[in-house]
């Protein structure tokens, strides 16, 4: 998988159009927080412009950027696991504007309409298993640079 799944491009256009009857447009300022790590995770949001940090807290630093997304990009994907805790932080790196999405009314939908929840799922598992793939090529990117500086 080298190619990121965008939620909204893949979906058929009836599961698209659904959802998207769900969705209200958003903007974010540059250096606004979107949401914070351990916060209540009730909604998300797919990119239309701009781009967002996801970061982590690092006990007794800064918060760490682990990815960075852009348009057509899903912000977001805690609403949909219990118990609904953001797992990551974000930032708006620059003006953003996006569909947002309240999460308990997508689940509902996807539990009244199971297979178009099934092609949800199956797409935010794709994104999620493309994210993992990045994170772990990054990581090992990481430790062969500092393997190679310490010899």
């Amino acid at each position: 998988m080298t190619i990121a799944t965008r939620l909204l491009t893949v979906l058929p256009a009836p599961d698209r159009e659904r959802l998207m009857e769900l969705a209200r447009e958003v903007s974010f300022e540059q250096d606004s927080r979107i949401f914070e790590e351990g916060g209540t995770a009730d909604r998300f949001w797919v990119l239309r412009s701009g781009s967002v940090s996801l970061d982590i807290t690092v006990p007794g630093r800064r918060p760490v950027a682990v990815a960075t997304l852009g348009p057509g990009d899903l912000l977001g994907w805690s609403w949909l696991f219990a118990p609904h805790r953001w797992d990551f932080g974000a930032e708006a790196f620059s003006p953003v504007r996006a569909y947002e999405f309240d999460g308990a009314a997508v689940r509902e939908l996807c539990e009244s309409e199971p297979a178009l929840g099934l092609r949800v799922v199956r797409a935010i598992t794709e994104i999620l298993a493309h994210r993992l793939q990045a994170t772990r090529a990054k990581l090992l990117d990481q430790y062969a640079a500092r393997r190679a500086a310490s010899s």
